[in-house]
């Protein structure tokens, strides 16, 4: 007989890592919009610095789409809340493109290989 426990406790898994990144954009966006007429080099590097906890918790092996798409949504979220600094439009695409040329953002690198982890304590298992 074919059980779906696992399949159950997978999809349970997975709802709650949403739940997770959901919840990471939306603090993010809060202070974003608290704080998007503060100096744009405190910005900056408070989502540097952001970035870079955040994928030294999230990224490991099997990890680095859902971690780009993450860094996407913030790209996303920095260019609209940017955007709303006064009346104007202070960025298109390109210039923010240019933008984030002068200020980038950390991309994902794995930092665990679960792989490795694996060979290394292949005796215990």
């Amino acid at each position: 007989m074919y059980s779906t426990y696992g399949l159950r406790k997978r999809a349970r898994n997975n709802a709650r890592a949403r739940k997770k990144v959901q919840g990471k954009l939306k603090e993010s966006k809060e202070w974003l919009k608290k704080n998007r007429n503060k100096d744009i080099h405190m910005i900056m590097d408070r989502f540097r610095r952001s970035l870079i906890g955040y994928y030294n918790y999230y990224c490991i092996t099997d990890n680095t789409q859902n971690v780009s798409n993450f860094k996407d949504k913030i790209e996303n979220l920095l260019f609209k809340w940017l955007n709303r600094r006064s009346q104007r439009k202070s960025f298109t695409w390109d210039k923010f493109r240019l933008f984030l040329d002068k200020y980038p953002l950390p991309s994902p690198r794995i930092k665990v290989n679960i792989y490795d982890l694996r060979k290394e304590i292949s005796y215990i298992l």
